[in-house]
């Protein structure tokens, strides 16, 4: 790579807007425009003309889920990333967002049993019993216990991104090394999609059919041909509709809500 143009100011420009990252937080792409909005001071370093920085924040757009406390980390190696691009015309900017992707899963797995299973706990812990005997210190331990912390960690998290993610493409910018991790990012994404489905999305079809001997549901009848198929129907047909048939988002949900609702009502669904 060349001489960054990114500065530490500019880092620490993006870790203050990631502290905001529950601003924006929808159902649709969730954190994606909290994460754009913290790429913005990086962006504009990079980007001279709108065309470009239009480009960038559209890349930054996509879906994105992750522990509010370690986005951080995937920020520097976007940062990296972009840098990178923002000086070679050949880069596949697509990588940015399939290696992004590919972490949501790791960090959030790290991240969530971190600070949502065990240090939250601590904190509220220590809070609460302060809090029980009447005493002021009870929130304020709290606040200073979580936050202190889980700053610290977002601060280091960004530097260990961009650094990690800077002398990486310096190493890989003339082998193959980018093509293989852009091709194995992709496999990792979607077995990450693909976990997403198997876990977050429930159909329970309890209509049910007998064969005069055995009587069982529809749900358990598809999933006893494959696990988590109705799952997987569910999400076929969602893609169907918003990829293919270029539905919007925001009717698809509306839809699936009313077909809930009906089937519920109708003893199909429950």
């Amino acid at each position: 790579m060349m001489t960054s143009k990114l500065t530490k100011k500019d880092l620490n420009q993006s870790i203050a807007r990631s502290c905001g990252c529950s601003f924006s937080w929808g159902y649709e792409k969730q954190g994606n425009m909290a994460y754009a909005y913290a790429m913005i001071p990086i962006l504009k370093k990079l980007y001279t003309t709108k065309e470009k920085m239009a480009e960038a924040l559209k890349r930054h757009l996509a879906f994105y889920n992750v522990t509010n406390q370690c986005m951080t980390f995937n920020l520097g190696i976007s940062a990296a990333m972009e840098e990178e691009a923002s000086e070679n015309e050949e880069f596949d900017t697509s990588a940015i967002n399939q290696t992004k992707v590919a972490l949501m899963g790791p960090i959030s797995g790290i991240g969530d049993a971190f600070f949502w299973g065990t240090f939250k706990i601590i904190a509220t812990a220590v809070g609460t019993t302060f809090a029980l005997q009447g005493n002021i210190l009870g929130p304020i331990l709290f606040f200073l216990i979580y936050n202190i912390p889980a700053f610290a960690i977002r601060i280091g998290l960004m530097n260990a991104g961009y650094k990690f993610g800077t002398a990486f493409l310096s190493s890989a910018e003339n082998n193959q090394t980018m093509s293989r991790i852009l091709k194995g990012a992709t496999i990792l994404g979607l077995f990450v999609v693909g976990g997403m489905c198997a876990s977050l999305v429930n159909l329970n079809i309890v209509f049910q059919v007998s064969d005069g001997a055995n009587t069982q549901t529809i749900s358990d009848l598809l999933n006893s041909i494959m696990p988590c198929l109705t799952s997987l129907l569910v999400f076929a047909l969602t893609y169907f509709g918003i990829v293919v048939k270029k539905m919007k988002p925001l009717t698809m949900i509306i839809l699936m809500t009313l077909i809930s609702i009906v089937g519920a009502f109708f003893g199909i669904l429950g």
